[in-house]
């Protein structure tokens, strides 16, 4: 595991950690070969980064019971994971073995759960008002989404697709998306770029 602006014995703390499960001070300056003070340095940068908790204590024989660390959720993500590849090899399989509208079924699924909630967000919002709510919704999604451009002509930009690799499979998502933002917005959709053409985002507008 290598994570961006993390030292070199930071990463050495959250591997241990992770082998371990969860580890004291005492059990990492043993295996790692660091002192006390530095170890509790380390894990105080790793705590603001939300990268360790606190989980309880633990008494080694006799003194003060030691505080026992372990790993958070955004620590668990630096670590390899493969969720997406399944994810692709699924798709493609549903795909070739004629079984695509299960896929399909399983995502606006997955949208309806998420709609009438969106739908209360932006219920009494006009504008260029709704359209910002728009925005912090399918950003809550994970799209990084931005308004952009005149009152009059506003482009609605999605700067990064979280399910970038089932898009490579399938188109099923984009045009549930496509769909769903259109009813969020109460408008028919242009779609002006496209990321899996080259875009450096997807960008829509409204009645255009």
């Amino acid at each position: 595991m290598k994570a961006p602006g993390l030292g070199k014995s930071q990463q050495s703390i959250l591997d241990a950690i992770k082998r371990r499960g969860n580890a004291t001070i005492p059990q990492l300056a043993t295996e790692l070969d660091l002192n006390i003070e530095t170890l509790r340095d380390h894990l105080k940068a790793l705590a603001r980064h939300r990268l360790v908790r606190r989980e309880g204590s633990r008494r080694n024989g006799p003194g003060r019971p030691e505080i026992v660390y372990a790993l958070t959720l955004e620590a668990e993500e630096l670590f390899p994971r493969r969720e997406n590849e399944i994810l692709q090899d699924l798709a493609s399989y549903l795909e070739e073995t004629g079984n695509a509208g299960i896929l399909r079924k399983v995502l606006e699924r997955r949208m309806e759960t998420r709609r009438e909630e969106s739908l209360a967000r932006v219920k009494h919002l006009k504008g260029r008002q709704r359209l910002k709510e728009v925005a912090r919704i399918l950003s809550d999604l994970g799209f990084m989404a931005v308004i952009e451009g005149p009152a009059s002509t506003p482009t609605l930009r999605l700067c990064h697709c979280p399910i970038r690799r089932l898009v490579d499979v399938t188109k099923a998502p984009c045009r549930i998306e496509i769909g769903f933002i259109a009813e969020l917005i109460g408008k028919p959709l242009t779609r002006h770029s496209y990321i899996p053409a080259g875009g450096s985002s997807c960008s829509y507008r409204a009645g255009s």
